[in-house]
């Protein structure tokens, strides 16, 4: 059981962030703790093995497809906290409507799942042997 005082994560998440957002102040007591510990290494954490700016792109690529304006604001604005420029962000948006796309059209023309990944083994061997011989990706 975490005992942490809940003015003590809030100490810690006003001293990081500037201030407590309403989404950490209505967060439970009990729970408060280890969420913030999770966003906090995770999120925030440039020791993780997924660089910032690639989490932020990520997150948003997820947010457009989930359609969470919330998170779309955030991690748009934290991707270019991290470095992110406006043509990444861009192309963030393109992956993940093409990936949408692909999945929509994949999903409701059931295609063989056992089939779809023998064919693309098949694809990512050609392409490694073609990269081993020095062509390009």
């Amino acid at each position: 059981m975490i005992t942490e005082d809940r003015n003590d994560v809030d100490r810690d998440i006003e001293e990081t962030l500037g201030l407590v957002p309403e989404f950490f102040r209505r967060v439970p007591d009990y729970l408060l703790p280890t969420e913030w510990a999770s966003f906090k290494s995770l999120q925030l954490s440039d020791q993780t093995a997924i660089p910032n700016k690639y989490k932020e792109l990520i997150g948003l690529a997820v947010s457009g497809a989930t359609r969470c304006r919330y998170c779309c604001y955030f991690h748009t604005e934290a991707a270019r906290l991290f470095g992110a420029t406006e043509e990444e962000i861009t192309e963030a948006a393109l992956i993940a409507k093409n990936t949408m796309g692909w999945s929509t059209c994949l999903n409701t023309l059931q295609f063989n799942y056992d089939e779809f990944t023998a064919e693309f083994d098949q694809i990512t061997e050609h392409i490694r042997e073609q990269m081993a011989a020095g062509a390009p990706a």
